[in-house]
């Protein structure tokens, strides 16, 4: 299987923290994306424990490519909410300055994992439920296919949920 990536995408525009340092979640557990693909707690434990025992990090990089390294991930865990990454753009890198007026201007919010899947399996809606996952990178992306995942915003699947509930029932109401 070859590497495959989710976007994820603020509920507004990332926030440039102190420094050029973002933080916020890569990935939600439960929520279901574009792709029909739902991430499971304890998808990336694995892969994280890997990682660190062989003195390597994830990746962060500019629009997925590997050529385009544009900072650092200093601290990418999972916790009971999903993948929570929090890192520092380099100023010393070019494509790292644009990465930061974009996101302080609001032109940039959205956020991508690449990975190789190790284990999945499909529910009777047709959703693949990720159980375990090799984790590359998380990229600084334009057009994410999660979009209750937040970069530098107190973000809240649920009210994504309920927005999409409400969404449907007024739907329904006009029908």
């Amino acid at each position: 299987m070859g590497l495959e990536r989710k976007f994820a995408q603020g509920e507004r525009a990332v926030r440039l923290e102190e420094g050029a340092r973002i933080a916020g979640y890569a990935s939600w557990f439960g929520i279901e994306d574009t792709g029909h693909d739902v991430v499971d707690a304890g998808a990336y434990c694995d892969s994280l424990a890997r990682l660190s025992a062989e003195g390597r990090s994830v990746k962060m990089l500019w629009q997925h490519d590997p050529a385009q390294v544009i900072g650092v991930w200093d601290e990418v865990r999972e916790d009971a909410r999903g993948l929570y990454v929090k890192g520092r753009l380099l100023p010393g890198v070019e494509k790292a300055r644009e990465a930061a007026a974009l996101v302080e201007a609001g032109a940039l919010d959205g956020l991508s994992i690449g990975y190789t899947v190790k284990r999945a399996v499909k529910d009777n809606q047709g959703r693949r439920h990720l159980k375990e996952l090799e984790l590359w990178e998380v990229s600084l992306v334009t057009f994410p296919m999660l979009p209750s995942a937040r970069v530098g915003a107190k973000a809240d699947p649920l009210r994504d949920v309920a927005r999409a509930i409400e969404a449907a029932r007024l739907e329904l109401a006009r029908d």
